[in-house]
């Protein structure tokens, strides 16, 4: 699937945040610049471009090669670990003696991450992995957004309320694609993502094969790879999150975790067949945002920040702000002046001009995105104690483009 050209180049510098302390205090601050915000690398280095740089170097028409580093295999299987960050890996070699191993073949052999993609969510990365799109175009923005036909927030992750799955995401799979060109399709996943909307608009195409542990679905990867003189596999794990956005990324669940995935990963390794590519990547990284006023700004009792706002979408890292009508432009004012030092805080037209969810928004996307949309820089939360209660209780949280939640692995083992 070809990709138009990506965006012009943003700053990817970080500028350092403000002091909280600071001798003088200035009541009117200025917000952070809309391009210091690091834009993720949409058609060279993103998730999008991971499957039709594999599946033009298996000769799928209409794929373009947009990862260069990358050399074509005849067999090929993505393991993408939930939550697993490329900064959150760095920092554990010893619970990861393996995938630590592994880190100069990332991208290529180049020793670089690639970038999840805005926003750094499991519904959107997994859609952009699947489509071969980014989110402008596949059209899942976040892990809630406005349904336009409704007026109702939808939970992408979660599919809630239900909606036409054909509807909300039009484009084939890239297995679909691979599957129709003669390329051997497979997922090794959980049972229970076998017929879920999300599956269907993100993953399908070829065959689904469920299993419930995880040295089940290594060993049946492995035996999916060796059916077919071409092929293209797709598993995954998902306990790192879990254990992340439990416990914090730091924490002995998170590492008991990690040390699992990483024996999986080993497993799988050890029994490719012959002229056979494992890729090991993941959605987005995390970090833990400590539990006070200071970290975790709770919309629900602030009144500023709920002034002219109908529906808060996104989480709290990557917020959709949908307006009352007429109120877009006193919004955004109003969040720029409470959150502008620590958010990038941006009009609709703004992020999308910026190329924050790709090179192009399709129309059917374009009110699904926020009148405003906020993309925390520091290690902030704008939670939802009431209407969000189980996620703002969270203690790793992702979304943004920040290094930590932005970048991830793309390791690599040859046979």
């Amino acid at each position: 699937m070809a990709h138009p050209p990506p965006p012009a180049a943003h700053d990817r510098g970080r500028s350092a945040p403000a002091p909280l302390d600071s001798a003088v205090w200035d009541p009117h601050p200025e917000p952070l610049p809309l391009d210091s915000a690091p834009v993720p690398e949409y058609g060279s280095g993103s998730l999008a471009d991971l499957l039709p740089t594999l599946a033009a170097g298996l000769g799928v028409p209409g794929m373009t090669a947009g990862i260069g580093e990358l050399t074509p295999a005849d067999r090929n299987c993505v393991f993408l670990i939930d939550g697993l960050g490329w900064e959150q890996l760095r920092a554990h070699p010893e619970d990861a003696p393996f995938l630590t191993s592994l880190l100069g073949s990332s991208r290529g052999g180049t020793g670089r991450p690639i970038t999840a993609g805005y926003p750094a969510t499991t519904a959107t990365s997994l859609a952009s992995v699947g489509t071969g799109l980014p989110p402008g175009a596949h059209g899942l923005p976040g892990y809630t957004v406005r349904d336009p036909d409704t007026g109702e927030l939808m939970n992408q992750l979660r599919w809630q309320p239900w909606t036409a799955p054909g509807a909300w995401q039009p484009y084939p799979t890239v297995f679909e694609l691979a599957h129709r060109a003669g390329v051997h399709a497979a997922q090794v996943s959980s049972p229970t993502f076998a017929n879920t909307p999300l599956t269907k608009v993100a993953l399908s195409g070829g065959s689904f094969h469920g299993r419930l542990s995880g040295e089940d679905r290594m060993d049946l990867s492995a035996a999916q790879l060796a059916g077919a003189d071409r092929a293209l596999v797709y598993t995954y794990y998902a306990e790192v999150d879990g254990a992340g956005h439990r416990f914090g990324v730091d924490s002995d669940t998170w590492r008991g975790q990690l040390a699992h995935v990483d024996r999986l990963v080993q497993r799988l390794a050890e029994q490719l067949p012959p002229r056979s590519a494992l890729y090991v990547t993941a959605d987005h990284g995390m970090i833990d945002v400590p539990f006070d006023e200071r970290h975790r700004i709770d919309f629900d009792e602030d009144w500023e920040l709920k002034a002219g706002v109908a529906l808060l979408g996104g989480e709290g890292r990557a917020r959709h702000v949908y307006a009352v009508p007429g109120a877009a432009n006193d919004v955004l004012t109003c969040w720029r002046e409470v959150l502008g030092e620590q958010f990038w805080v941006a009009s609709r037209d703004e992020a999308i001009d910026c190329g924050w969810f790709g090179p192009a928004v399709d129309e059917r996307v374009y009110h699904r995105i926020g009148d405003v949309v906020a993309a925390a820089r520091d290690d902030v939360l704008l939670i939802a104690s009431e209407r969000e209660p189980r996620e703002s209780a969270m203690v790793g949280n992702h979304g943004s483009m920040t290094p930590a939640e932005q970048l991830v692995p793309l390791l690599e083992v040859r046979s």
